[in-house]
């Protein structure tokens, strides 16, 4: 009988990219937990394969073998105690940064803590014998291929990464007896650059930049990323949070937004990812081929699951590595400021709503103002329209909750007095965080816009999973009827007994009414608070209308045809689905 490669599909990805990272030396220790791996191994001529049968010795000899190679090697063992012996050797390659690859075998960790025999525990680790400690779960679906790839590069990568070093890998079995894979998977590799490396060339086609939440930009970093631009035909996706106000920023989210519509210029050869964790999801309707993350942390983040490399280097340097004399014709760029006024011009008369407010308020802002934007519905609202150059802009998407918005702003209103510091927030936010009101060091530099609609709206809206349950999400899920429900007193009087100008509007009219003096673009006496009633009909309305703005019946028909197969094969039909509308 032949045998080949086991058809355990953790095994075979994990066998890929060890040959794709080129690592092929290996001490295996004899068990009965990693003849799936030794076995696939041995029958492939490409791995050059040694025997010891302490695991003590052999992590030893792995360092006496790394260092004189100058390669990563491999070290595999079973399951019971076995993986204990290799700690004294990876400890001496840990100090050494010498780069030894320990591949545990093991039973599925869910019988850890069980009595089965030779399952032992091996999720924590002393700090000091590996870079990088992974574990291969059994891969039952697309998400499981997914994250199993990336902790396979993220442990090779560690072998050489910051100097190097070990790296352990906890590889689940089945104990599967099928030997029959001939060809491994087509794996992909993440390559790794950091500065004195040779960068890879540009692909050819639409090239585009994508910036999450970002400190203000310096006008050299600015620069760096318009010449980029300028020379190789692209475009910067943003939201509000993003901060870049060069001359090719794209304010993308209304066009992602649409349900009946994909823009072409959403298909993008290449995506450079930089900035931190964005809350413009509409932003992310784009549909790259690839994807380079640029930071200096210099860490795998694969957010649109399609990531080919690290660059562990400043973006200005980066930018600026791909910088030539040759200038493009900006048809690209062109091509989005087209699409964006036309899709813009199609904005009918909105609902009172978040959304129609941030419409009516955004381009009105004072220079040099600094705003702040509450997760989710009002950071969302305000992402579909451009404000002035000169605003400065920021929410809470680290952790991305809504408990500490109007706190943060303050903050910021203190280390800059002469600035004017805006926040929108909706009501849940704002009562969850109002103590902050309170503090003594206020200024008069302090704005604050409320959106009352009596509950978390967000799970209210037409898109949002919350909202299948109509009124009754208002009971529980959105957290309906709270702080006096709507009450036109419970905030005014706080604001006022603590100092500050209250204003209201319940309607289009009395907002225009108080807008501008809200708006005043020089200090006044006192900080300001401006609430807003609006109800779950205009919020919802005003998000439909924005999200068919551009109907493509072709694509209506499909979103259509998808929804009438999904309700009849139900949640477990998803994969049918895919395969029919891919």
């Amino acid at each position: 009988m032949e045998y080949y490669y086991v058809s355990e599909k953790n095994h075979l990805l994990l066998l890929a990219l060890l040959k794709a990272y080129g690592i092929r030396k290996v001490i295996a220790s004899p068990g009965a937990t990693n003849i799936t791996l030794v076995a696939s191994m041995q029958h492939d001529p490409y791995f050059e394969m040694f025997s010891c049968v302490d695991e003590r010795s052999a992590a030893y000899m792995a360092c006496g073998l790394a260092e004189a190679s100058g390669e990563p090697v491999i070290i595999s063992c079973t399951g019971a105690t076995s993986a204990r012996e290799y700690m004294s050797g990876l400890t001496e390659a840990y100090y050494r940064k010498l780069p030894v690859l320990a591949i545990t075998s093991t039973q599925d960790i869910s019988r850890v803590g069980h009595l089965i025999a030779q399952v032992t525990d091996r999720s924590a680790r002393p700090n000091d014998i590996v870079m990088e400690s992974v574990h291969l779960q059994k891969i039952k679906d697309e998400t499981d291929e997914w994250d199993c790839m990336i902790k396979i590069n993220k442990a090779l990568q560690a072998l050489t990464r910051h100097g190097g070093g070990p790296s352990h890998i906890n590889l689940t079995t089945t104990y599967c007896k099928d030997y029959s894979v001939k060809e491994l998977p087509q794996v992909n590799k993440i390559e790794y650059y950091t500065y004195p490396d040779i960068l890879p060339a540009l692909p050819s086609g639409k090239i585009a930049v994508f910036i999450g939440a970002h400190n203000v930009w310096t006008a050299q970093a600015t620069k760096a990323l318009d010449d980029f631009c300028s020379c190789h035909n692209a475009v910067v996706f943003c939201d509000h949070c993003s901060n870049y106000r060069g001359k090719y920023r794209v304010l993308n989210s209304l066009i992602g937004l649409q349900t009946a519509y994909h823009s072409p210029l959403l298909d993008i050869d290449l995506l450079i990812h930089i900035g931190e964790i964005s809350g413009a999801y509409d932003a992310f309707a784009f549909r790259p081929k690839q994807v380079w993350r640029v930071d200096l942390d210099g860490e795998i983040r694969d957010q649109f699951k399609k990531l080919t490399a690290v660059f562990e280097m400043s973006e200005e340097y980066f930018f600026s590595r791909y910088h030539t004399e040759n200038k493009k014709d900006n048809s690209y760029y062109k091509a989005w400021v087209a699409e964006m006024e036309s899709v813009n011009n199609k904005i009918p008369e909105l609902p009172f709503s978040n959304i129609w407010v941030a419409q009516h308020t955004s381009p009105r802002l004072p220079t040099n103002s600094v705003l702040y934007l509450g997760i989710l519905n009002s950071l969302r609202s305000w992402n579909y329209f451009e404000t002035p150059v000169t605003i400065e802009e920021h929410s809470n998407t680290g952790g991305f909750g809504i408990d500490g918005i109007v706190s943060t702003l303050i903050g910021s209103s203190l280390a800059n007095p002469e600035k004017i510091h805006f926040a929108v927030v909706g009501d849940l936010s704002f009562f969850y965080d109002m103590n902050s009101l309170g503090n003594r060091h206020i200024k008069n530099n302090v704005r604050i816009m409320i959106v009352n609609n009596g509950k978390g709206m967000e799970f209210r809206l037409i898109n949002h999973n919350g909202a299948m349950f109509g009124s009754e999400t208002d009971r529980y899920i959105a957290a309906g009827g709270h702080f006096g429900n709507r009450s036109p007193q419970v905030v005014k009087h706080l604001s006022v007994d603590w100092g500050y100008e209250y204003m209201s509007a319940s309607n289009k009219d009395e907002f225009n009414n108080v807008i501008e003096h809200f708006l005043t673009p020089t200090l006044t006496d006192q900080p300001m608070v401006f609430e807003i009633f609006t109800d779950t009909d205009g919020e919802t309305t005003a998000l439909k209308m924005m999200e068919e703005l551009i109907v493509d019946n072709g694509m209506l028909l499909k979103n259509k045809t998808k929804e009438a197969v999904k309700s009849v094969v139900g949640e477990k039909g998803k994969n049918i689905i895919k395969s029919i509308f891919k």
